[in-house]
């Protein structure tokens, strides 16, 4: 309760003068216009003579002011934007190990922390060498017709809370892949705390936090709020092959899902179940390839789905995409072996092949719809102590009573369509549904199939704050999966806020 009185105290002082000069309208004759002192200028943000928090709370307010609708466009080597963002999550076609798909420019808008920084000397430092640093604040509140837990909702995991979902800090250098004359190298670093790292995190990296503190009268297990350095890599851009090929290495997002960790990367607050129980981070080297503006060509190795190189339940593997885009730019394809390896499960070992197709029916309306079938071989012989040898909830069985995992493949499979509306430059409306099916309950738990059905929509408040009401319901068909197993279906209605800095 401390920050709402905080922010009452401030909006209060903030209002004071106002107040005051109000009150003086009474008592005091109101001067010719020529008699009335200057109004001094406001503090830009590039006003060096300013203080570091002066220029901070003037980027906010600038940036609340409508942009230029005549600024010229960034080069770029391809196609147009097939879409706009804001309001949409992205700009451009789905394509995961990148921050941008090879020949687009780098989209990132600059936000207040870099425009207050830009008059010091690491500032200047940075922007001379293209360095950005930038992250957001993204706090949540539901209200759900569970009371124990909403899994396998994600990440809104505790029901009918304020929660605080993710503080993130980012630091990266975007490799200039619209040019084709010489190399260029960039890396990206972020770090995040908040409740979210309850599904972020990779064995061998700060787990110990999630896997060796048992809470078992909480929604999930391991602390309240940890961190998780999420994602660290490096990239070389080499222009000379094919039309340029990005080799990344080190930790980066799982390659093929319409979804991502990072609240502003996603059409809704909540996630689809089938993307909450897939692969979240991979640590390996991937190769990213533009053969032409219609074909890129991924492939890559790493060390098993969410597990660190260096721990032990780590398996070599591989993995492969192609991702193609129709000359009308009204159709994307995106087949891809995210993992595959011949072990058996071990933490997240996951053998995953998946397919999205996006399609636009115009640049205000398009659809992304991914399909998915994920395994893991001999779940019963796993050894880590964090692994379960047998699902929660099966047909035929009391909860908390089912046999072990049968040995060989433990398979799930799911398909999830995205509906998605610009209604205007600032608002967007995103329908979501979805089928899943857990066949032994070796993802979610429970053997059971889900349907799950949301509807919310974002509003950019300015370019640096988005709010995202959303409405959701789902069922278990064969188990009563929600609320811990003693539910088949749930209604929950959230909202967030994400603040960029």
């Amino acid at each position: 309760m401390q920050y709402k009185k905080a922010l009452t105290f401030a909006v209060l002082l903030a209002l004071a003068p106002a107040g005051k000069a109000m009150a003086a309208i009474d008592q005091v004759a109101i001067p010719a216009a020529a008699e009335l002192p200057a109004t001094p200028s406001p503090v830009a943000s590039g006003d060096c003579s300013s203080g570091f928090f002066s220029r901070l709370a003037a980027a906010y307010r600038e940036d609340a002011q409508p942009a230029d609708p005549n600024a010229p466009a960034a080069k770029r080597r391809g196609m147009d934007s097939p879409f706009s963002s804001p309001p949409f999550p992205s700009a451009e076609w789905q394509l995961g190990g990148v921050d941008y798909p090879i020949g687009v420019p780098n989209e990132n808008s600059q936000y207040p922390l870099e425009k207050a920084l830009a008059c010091t000397k690491l500032g200047h430092w940075m922007q001379d060498n293209r360095i950005e640093t930038y992250g957001w604040i993204n706090p949540s509140m539901n209200i759900s017709s569970s009371s124990h837990t909403n899994y396998p909702l994600s990440y809104a995991t505790r029901p009918n809370r304020v929660e605080f979902d993710q503080f993130l800090f980012r630091i990266q250098r975007v490799p200039d892949t619209v040019q084709t004359d010489h190399i260029d190298w960039g890396f990206h670093f972020d770090d995040l705390y908040g409740y979210d790292y309850h599904y972020t995190t990779m064995k061998g990296i700060t787990s110990d936090q999630l896997l060796h503190n048992p809470r078992p009268n909480s929604a999930l297990n391991g602390k309240v709020y940890g961190n998780d350095p999420m994602i660290a890599y490096v990239d070389l851009y080499i222009p000379w092959v094919a039309q340029g090929m990005v080799i990344t290495a080190g930790r980066y997002l799982s390659l093929p899902d319409i979804e991502a960790q990072f609240s502003p990367n996603n059409y809704l607050l909540t996630h689809s179940i089938l993307y909450t129980v897939d692969a979240y981070t991979n640590m390996g080297v991937i190769t990213t390839t533009k053969l032409n503006d219609q074909w890129t060509i991924q492939l890559g190795v790493h060390g098993g789905d969410d597990s660190a190189i260096w721990d032990k339940t780590s398996r070599l593997s591989v993995q492969g995409c192609v991702r193609w885009v129709s000359k009308s730019n009204n159709d994307m394809l995106y087949p891809c072996v995210e993992s595959y390896n011949h072990s058996k499960q071990t933490y997240n070992n996951l053998q995953e092949f998946v397919l999205t197709w996006g399609h636009r029916f115009s640049p205000d309306v398009h659809m992304l719809t991914e399909a998915y079938r994920i395994y893991v071989r001999d779940q019963a012989l796993a050894t880590d102590p964090s692994q379960s040898h047998a699902p929660t909830g099966v047909p035929g069985y009391p909860l908390g009573q089912a046999p072990n995992f049968p040995l060989g493949n433990n398979p799930a499979y799911g398909v999830v369509n995205y509906f998605n509306i610009e209604l205007n430059p600032n608002n967007m409306l995103s329908i979501r549904n979805e089928f899943y099916k857990d066949a032994q309950g070796q993802r979610t738990g429970f053997a059971t199939r889900y349907t799950s059905h949301t509807i919310g929509m974002t509003h950019w408040v300015s370019p640096d704050l988005e709010i995202r009401p959303e409405l959701r319901y789902e069922h278990a068909y064969d188990f009563p999966a929600y609320d811990g197993g003693t539910k088949n279906h749930q209604v929950t209605a959230l909202v967030d806020a994400i603040l960029h800095y």
